[in-house]
């Protein structure tokens, strides 16, 4: 008599995954060492590709978004955003990169990002935790939406792929593209300067509540002395309110309406009759409103008798 095996179902699960598991494996490797076979025989020319990575920074809509800023620690931190360097690494050519989740479970997704040059073969990996968690003032939020979850992956996996491409690329090909951008910001001319500081000041207040009196505080001048130099700098801040990055707290010290024009002066009307009692003018009372609330003096004294005219509470 045959005793069938009653484990035989749940071994055969374990061993088609391991041999997909493998085949997955062995083809992805495949395809790195044909990239690599195929980037040194057909090697990247370092003068075209310098020259496409310039021809892109000098196009307006990259040159506005090549750089990220935000404050930390009393100061402001700068640099090449994603952007310039997906667009770096695309000009430049023969490069790998990409974001990779590894795992997801217990509220948190292991990433790995990286950057390959397949013609050098240069390398750059970074492997990080992403908890599903969002910090706010009111304290930490968990994440259950995939949606939510997927932004919070990739806008983590975003910033280290930067770092990634930044860190197979030659610095001097950074630098020139960063000098690029900011000659791109500086030559545009589409209109006056004084025409554009007014756009992008009602930018910021009709946005994000930012008045002219946080701008000038923010830059440290009036907003006519507003250089190119400070509308570059104002639309980095722009770029990272807009992407959520940063909040309006990070850059700009919230002040008090302006309230002066709304509180009354108790001793407006005095300061007026005073004023012209010494002039020897009689108070004119054509087109006024009766105050109110009688004259001190007589209320306190109903037998207060004026002297003349100019003493009369409603004269």
């Amino acid at each position: 008599m045959e005793v069938p095996n009653i484990y035989e179902s749940s071994a055969s699960v374990p061993a088609e995954r391991s041999a997909t598991t493998e085949m997955m494996v062995s083809r992805q490797a495949q395809e790195v060492q044909a990239a690599m076979v195929i980037a040194k025989r057909f090697p990247r020319n370092e003068v075209e590709s310098y020259g496409r990575i310039m021809r892109a920074c000098k196009r307006m809509s990259l040159a506005e978004q090549a750089m990220y800023e935000y404050p930390r620690g009393g100061q402001k931190v700068t640099g090449p955003s994603i952007r310039l360097a997906e667009a770096m690494a695309q000009n430049w050519g023969n490069i790998d990169y990409g974001i990779i989740e590894l795992e997801q479970r217990h509220g948190e997704s292991q990433v790995m990002a990286y950057a390959w040059d397949l013609e050098t073969n240069t390398r750059q990996s970074k492997i990080f935790t992403v908890p599903h968690i969002r910090s706010t003032k009111h304290g930490n939020i968990p994440l259950t939406d995939p949606r939510d979850i997927y932004e919070m992956v990739a806008n983590q996996g975003a910033r280290r792929m930067r770092a990634c491409i930044l860190g197979v690329i030659p610095g001097d090909v950074i630098d020139s593209a960063i000098a690029q951008c900011n000659a791109t910001l500086q030559g545009k001319t589409n209109g006056p300067l004084i025409d554009n500081i007014r756009k992008i000041v009602n930018t910021f207040q009709e946005e994000f509540g930012v008045d002219s009196r946080m701008l000038e505080k923010f830059i440290g001048c009036k907003t006519e002395s507003f250089s190119m130099n400070d509308l570059i700098r104002l639309k980095k801040v722009y770029r990272s309110l807009k992407d959520g990055m940063a909040k309006r707290e990070d850059y700009f010290e919230v002040m008090p309406d302006t309230v002066s024009d709304q509180i009354i002066n108790p001793f407006e009307g005095e300061e007026k009759n005073g004023g012209e009692r010494k002039k020897g003018g009689r108070k004119s009372t054509e087109n006024q409103e009766t105050p109110q609330t009688p004259d001190s003096q007589t209320e306190l004294n109903p037998d207060f008798i004026p002297k003349d005219d100019e003493d009369l509470p409603f004269a």
